[in-house]
């Protein structure tokens, strides 16, 4: 049996990039549309520039289950109206699988909700540990004044699952500003809360 070379990575903290990974993806606002609730803040936005919101730099070994894919997440400060920039969000597409995120600088909150719509948030910043258990849907959100930057783990056969969040419209709660502690949870108006044929499809993706 032949078995993997180690490899060494390099976090940069300041440039937000994972120097030695084998993957690069950014989205821009325009990717996001559909996301935030102001469309006409959305849209004056877009019109004064298209800015990259967010960029990860990874390295994928393998996609085998038994193997890990890590990387780094570097997010923009913004808002688009009242409400904090952040990231398309996901569940694993194998659901059972966690994830783990560590905070590097910056401030800002992983928004997490469980298939039947129970809410958390777990704030991050740098030298903060945030575990994703098993079956959460989770967003980034980047509620400072300077980039969000952090790095992340999880098993390389998990996959994404995006679109849960779009056939509810949304996460059921939604990242605002606030002048008093600098953000709020408000709820989504257009959440629509999953049935039980949707919760339980969640359930069977278990590997």
């Amino acid at each position: 049996m032949t078995i993997m070379e180690p490899v060494r990575c390099t976090v940069e903290i300041e440039e937000g990039r994972l120097a030695g990974g084998t993957g690069r993806y950014e989205k821009r606002l325009s990717d996001l549309h559909g996301i935030y609730a102001d469309e006409a803040a959305f849209a004056a936005l877009l019109a004064s520039g298209d800015p990259v919101v967010y960029a990860v730099e990874d390295l994928k070994p393998t996609l085998g289950a038994g193997d890990m894919i890590f990387g780094i997440t570097r997010m923009a400060p913004g808002r688009v109206g009242e409400e904090y920039f952040v990231t398309r969000g996901h569940i694993h597409a194998v659901a059972n699988r966690p994830e783990i995120y560590y905070g590097e600088s910056g401030a800002g909150l992983m928004l997490l909700e469980s298939p039947d719509g129970e809410i958390r948030i777990v704030e991050i910043g740098p030298k903060t540990v945030c575990y994703v258990p098993p079956y959460w849907i989770h967003r980034s959100v980047n509620v400072g004044a300077e980039d969000l930057v952090m790095t992340f783990a999880y098993p390389a056969d998990s996959g994404q699952d995006y679109d849960i969040i779009a056939r509810a419209g949304g996460m059921r709660q939604r990242i605002v500003a606030d002048g008093a502690t600098g953000w709020r949870a408000v709820d989504n108006a257009a959440y629509r809360p999953r049935d039980a044929a949707e919760v339980e499809r969640v359930f069977a993706t278990a590997a």
